[in-house]
């Protein structure tokens, strides 16, 4: 019996932080030991592109920095095949045909993809790739015939788009290679986004509010010192209040069952005065050092020898274009362009 086939990834414009660890990284690893799957991560470095265009050194840089934090966190090139977009030329063809069968007004109605052109500010002056990009992941996940995608709730009209081609190509060219792929969601809308050390918006790097796999223990215990609690809470005695504050709410994602009955007992403290910020950071410090020491001595490991990380890319690259190769001489069968 075939496995259902999974696809996800990341665009490389920086170091992954708890934000990416959280919101899908660990769910990565779990889908992937459960074996169950045949998975796909690759690292979306075109789509980077569509409005990095000018910093493509920061692209390729990203790309190993990435990689060692995909093996850090047990992403395994055994288990799972990690590729890089740029070297599969077939996604491109294919999304050169499915650009044929979108609209410019389609495009433009993307929710997605209109907040994300208010975000960056572009005004006027749009990438005409960052326009078509839901095309271009339209053929990432078509050309794996991925059956399941786990993104964000922000990311539900990509996968409808997705959806559409797929089945707009399957509908004019009479045939059904192409493969409507199921999102896979969060249960909650705030499941996978984590706020920033500041307590606004999410850990970003453009907001530098994040805390990095990457991030030496000395780096990890300045942040992590400096995360927004309760601003009312100026003395000890004071009570303090846990909504909004950032270090209940971390101690809250990263807190193991075991550490649940001291949690409670922190917070009933520190809501009836008495507790200071600075102990329940470093409790949240140990907490987190316990999560992030293992990465990070790993991700230092693999580091050592960066010409292997990249020929992992290299066998995952070719392994992905493999079968994207047997898409697109499916797709291309179907429109009967296969000349010779």
């Amino acid at each position: 019996m075939t496995k259902p086939i999974i696809l996800t990834g990341d665009r490389p414009t920086g170091k992954l932080h708890l934000g990416h660890y959280v919101g899908s990284l660990k769910n990565r690893v779990i889908l992937q030991d459960e074996k169950k799957y045949d998975m796909f991560v690759f690292l979306a470095d075109q789509q980077a592109l569509t409005d990095h265009a000018k910093e493509a050194a920061q692209i390729k840089e990203s790309i190993g920095n990435v990689a060692l934090d995909y093996l850090s966190v047990g992403l395994d090139p055994s288990q799972s095949t990690i590729f890089i977009q740029s070297q599969i030329p077939e996604l491109a063809e294919l999304t050169m045909y499915y650009l044929n069968l979108v609209s410019v007004a389609r495009l433009e109605r993307n929710p997605t993809v209109k907040t994300e052109i208010a975000q960056k500010g572009f005004g006027e002056s749009i990438p005409s790739g960052f326009l078509v990009y839901p095309v271009s992941q339209a053929a990432d996940i078509t050309a794996f015939k991925a059956n399941l995608v786990p993104v964000g709730n922000d990311q539900k009209p990509m996968i409808e788009q997705t959806r559409e081609i797929a089945r707009s190509f399957n509908h004019t060219y009479n045939c059904d290679v192409l493969v409507e792929p199921e999102g896979i969601y969060p249960e909650n809308e705030g499941t996978g986004r984590l706020p920033g050390l500041d307590g606004n918006a999410k850990m970003s790097k453009s907001l530098g509010n994040g805390i990095y796999l990457s991030d030496d223990a000395d780096t990890v215990r300045k942040k992590v010192m400096s995360v927004y609690t309760d601003p009312n809470h100026i003395r000890v005695e004071d009570p303090g209040q846990i909504e909004g504050n950032m270090v209940f709410h971390y101690l809250d994602i990263f807190g193991r069952e075991e550490d649940q009955s001291d949690i409670a007992a922190m917070k009933e403290h520190y809501q009836r005065g008495g507790l200071g910020d600075v102990k329940t950071k470093r409790y949240l410090l140990e907490i987190l050092e316990r999560e992030l020491a293992p990465i990070r001595e790993r991700r230092l490991e693999y580091a050592k020898d960066m010409g292997q990380v990249f020929s992992m890319l290299e066998k995952g690259s070719e392994k992905a274009r493999a079968v994207a190769g047997q898409t697109l001489s499916e797709v291309k069968a179907a429109m009967g362009i296969n000349y010779f």
